[in-house]
């Protein structure tokens, strides 16, 4: 296995071309992609065709440094989702998203928070990170409260994108948080 970190009870490691079914199961999740697509599943031939090369493509880009790391349960061997950890394209190195996406069966027992914490502490520690920001919609209470248990605090408010319109709640837009290495430091 490819890890790209561990935790106590999570490896994160860099996806590879037969990893679209692990894709295309969380994607398939109403309840997962609710504040994504509305709770529509991702088509399986975009997870073949767009999304996976787009994730191993990212490895080449940044040098396996950065972009999209499947989790899995170190004693189950189970998948439990993704964290994301990439600059904007053409973006500053240094400036960095967090993100992560769980299967529902694994919501409520802290990985979301776990997997983060140890995302945000390489970044800032090994990978020269100064900010490192998420987004989610206004109405998405449980990511927001994992924001915020990292110390990110929000920086603003974001207007919902035109592909996201159908998202429930997505006339309350969006919200950006943020931590910078000094802040993560700090706590």
């Amino acid at each position: 296995m490819n890890a790209y970190l561990d935790t106590e009870r999570l490896t994160l490691r860099r996806f590879t071309s037969d990893d679209a079914d692990l894709l295309i199961e969380l994607d398939s999740d109403p309840a997962v992609m609710r504040y994504l697509s509305g709770g529509e599943p991702t088509a399986p031939e975009d997870v073949h065709q767009r999304i996976l090369p787009n994730i191993l493509a990212g490895y080449e880009r940044w040098g396996g440094d950065f972009g999209l790391f499947a989790a899995q349960d170190k004693d189950r061997g189970a998948f439990v989702g993704w964290f994301l950890l990439r600059p904007e394209r053409g973006g500053p190195l240094d400036e960095v998203e967090l993100g992560y996406r769980l299967r529902q069966a694994e919501w409520g027992k802290g990985y979301a928070t776990e997997g983060s914490r140890a995302v945000l502490s390489k970044a800032f520690t090994e990978l020269g990170v100064r900010l490192v920001w998420a987004e989610t919609m206004s109405m998405n209470d449980r990511s927001q409260k994992v924001m915020k248990k990292l110390g990110m605090t929000m920086a603003g408010t974001l207007d919902t994108p035109p592909d996201m319109l159908m998202v429930e709640g997505s006339e309350h837009g969006g919200v950006r948080y943020e931590i910078t290495k000094k802040q993560w430091e700090e706590q």
